[in-house]
């Protein structure tokens, strides 16, 4: 008779693996679901709703994304500061030419994953996002993930 597994925590963090995605030319949405995918573990036989049991993701090269269509100029992200009148609008274009080009990949991964939940809030510590080439997880041999390879549509030309 077959069983059904369900991990405990310490089981998943033993299980748990770096993966590296160079995010140039790759299409943001596509690039969010693959990473949501990953950082919740539904990749894997051995998955635990209730359980961390996803990978650990690092992103370089995140300013070099793409997106689709119009929605570079036509998607507005709206917040507010809490001041009356505090209303802030910013476009995806605007994001990426400002300081923190990494949060738009942030952001859309996060939008992805579980509401507001403290294992949704675990699984997003596991995911790293770098603007350049350059990232401090080389100790950890993170495996590379060639997202073009996987699908042509998930690349897109300039």
């Amino acid at each position: 008779m077959k069983t059904t597994i369900s991990l405990s925590t310490a089981e998943a963090a033993k299980s748990k693996k770096w993966y590296l995605i160079d995010a140039e030319g790759v299409i943001l949405g596509r690039l969010a679901a693959f990473i949501a995918t990953r950082l919740k573990g539904k990749h894997k036989p051995s998955y635990t709703p209730h359980v961390d049991c996803g990978d650990n993701i690092v992103v370089i090269n995140a300013e070099k994304i793409r997106l689709t269509g119009n929605k570079m100029r036509d998607d507005v992200f709206y917040w507010h500061t809490g001041h009356v009148g505090g209303v802030k609008e910013r476009t995806p274009r605007q994001i990426l030419s400002g300081k923190f080009p990494e949060r738009l990949i942030v952001k859309a991964v996060e939008r992805m994953m579980k509401k507001e939940s403290p294992l949704a809030r675990a699984q997003m510590r596991n995911l790293k996002v770098y603007k350049g080439a350059e990232h401090p997880h080389a100790a950890q041999q993170p495996a590379a993930i060639d997202l073009a390879k996987l699908n042509p549509k998930n690349k897109r030309s300039a």
